[in-house]
Order: structure tokens, then C-alpha cells, then sequence
């Protein structure tokens, strides 16, 4: 019993940290484009404020797929 409920944890921590993140990231990613479009000259500072908030994004759905790891390791 207590190995299914391990499992489906891990199964969420998976789902959670991958979904949430990727809606965030689209979002962001589509405010960029927006600001760029309205805003060319500040493209370069647009662009690199975008890559440090996608990649703390990211790390995000690594720490989720840690966690799920280490419910596996559990099991």
C-alpha cells in the first residue's frame, strides 16, 4: 500500500513541476515577444532578462524531478 502511494507521489511531483512551469515559461515567453515587438531597441535587455527567467523556471521542474527520484528511492 505504501509503495503505490510512493509511487503516485512521485507521479505527481512529476506531473506538478512539469506542467506549472511550462504555462509559466509560455506566458513569459509570449510577454517578450510582445515587448520586443513594441519595443525593438531594448531587444538585447529583453532577451537576456528572458533567458535568466526561463532558466529559474527550469530549475523549477529539476527540483521536481529530484524530488520524484528520491521517492523512488523509497519504493
Amino acid at each position: 500500500m505504501t509503495k503505490g502511494l510512493i509511487a503516485i507521489a512521485a507521479a505527481l511531483a512529476i506531473a506538478v513541476s512539469t506542467i506549472a512551469p511550462a504555462l509559466a515559461q509560455g506566458k513569459t515567453a509570449k510577454a517578450a515577444m510582445e515587448s520586443i515587438a513594441r519595443q525593438p531597441d531594448s531587444a538585447k535587455d529583453i532577451r537576456s532578462t528572458l533567458i535568466i527567467a526561463l532558466a529559474l523556471m527550469e530549475a523549477l521542474t529539476i527540483y521536481g524531478l529530484l524530488i520524484a527520484f528520491m521517492l523512488i528511492g523509497k519504493i
